[in-house]
């Protein structure tokens, strides 16, 4: 019997002493233990770095501690392939600093891998977490990501990617999926020129195109919500917004045509929804989004000077 474990669960963090003993002790919690834990630090200048190595060298048997060279700061794309890099599990399992599994998150998903070997990744309706806080107010705000398909179903490549461009269901949370490594081979691990913003994005749209995905009924993560969080800083600064046209998500659907395109998709349903989706941007009202969206950035960076 082998002695390489078989999830390797990869915790990419930069400055998440907040949250992040709770996000280590929910994969220490989990029913399943034939996993081994990876803790990526992209450069924190907090105590995150100081709880990431007391948990290698209390844990060695179940924990590495790894780093850039030099400890810099290279966004969380190439920060998770750092862990993809070193990791010996035949299944992948992610978990940012700030949330949160449920105690049957592997054993569930892993149990779900091995009666579907068709399934290259399992994912479910992860809960966007707002009531951590305590608050009467956010209780009411939490709310399960849409799926977009039939839950408990095998779904055939491509047809997610179409759902999730047609905005008929949400991209996966990465704390939500369960992936076996070839798959992750076979797409290239994560796209490093997205540093932040739409990292999760572009891989998924990856493996959308590449496996066959079991999308299941049941959560068993939580998606912590807080104004710390990389969307919500992307958003004051400017660099991302909700609005449906945005510099940052134009960046995103051109680098996915030139994919698709290279990757034989072309004259298909999902290139045809993706063209679809970059006609707004073509259009001149694209350019007063586009003004709003510099000037945000220019006044928050004065107001922090």
């Amino acid at each position: 019997m082998t002695n390489k474990p078989i999830v390797s669960v990869i915790i990419s963090f930069f400055n998440g002493e907040k949250f992040f003993e709770s996000a280590i002790q929910s994969v220490f919690a989990q029913t399943y233990k034939h996993w081994e834990l990876l803790l990526v630090d992209d450069g924190s200048t907090d105590k995150s770095t100081e709880i990431a190595r007391q948990y290698a060298e209390k844990y060695p048997d179940k924990v590495r501690y790894l780093e850039h060279k030099n400890h810099q700061n290279c966004g969380l794309s190439a920060t998770r392939n750092l862990g993809l890099k070193h990791a010996q599990g035949e299944y992948i399992a992610f978990l940012d600093a700030d949330d949160i599994w449920l105690t049957p998150k592997l054993e569930k998903q892993v149990a779900i891998l091995d009666a579907c070997p068709d399934a290259g990744m399992v994912y479910g309706p992860t809960l966007m977490w707002y009531s951590w806080t305590g608050k009467a107010e956010d209780t009411t705000r939490d709310r399960l990501r849409v799926l977009g398909v039939q839950p408990n179903t095998l779904v055939v490549p491509p047809k997610l990617l179409t759902v999730f461009l047609r905005g008929q269901g949400e991209t996966p949370a990465t704390c939500g999926v369960l992936i076996r490594r070839e798959v992750i081979e076979m797409v290239g691990g994560f796209e490093e020129s997205f540093r932040n913003m739409f990292e999760d994005q572009a891989f998924f749209a990856k493996v959308c195109l590449t496996t066959c995905i079991f999308v299941e009924g049941e959560c068993w993560d939580r998606y912590r919500q807080h104004p710390d969080s990389i969307c919500n800083v992307s958003k004051k600064t400017g660099k991302y917004h909700t609005q449906r046209l945005n510099p940052t998500q134009l960046k995103y659907l051109q680098w996915l045509e030139s994919y698709l395109s290279k990757s034989g998709f072309k004259n298909t349903e999902v290139y045809k929804t993706l063209q679809a989706k970059l006609q707004p941007y073509h259009s001149p009202i694209y350019l007063l989004y586009q003004g709003k969206a510099v000037f945000k950035q220019i006044a928050w960076q004065l107001g922090n000077n």
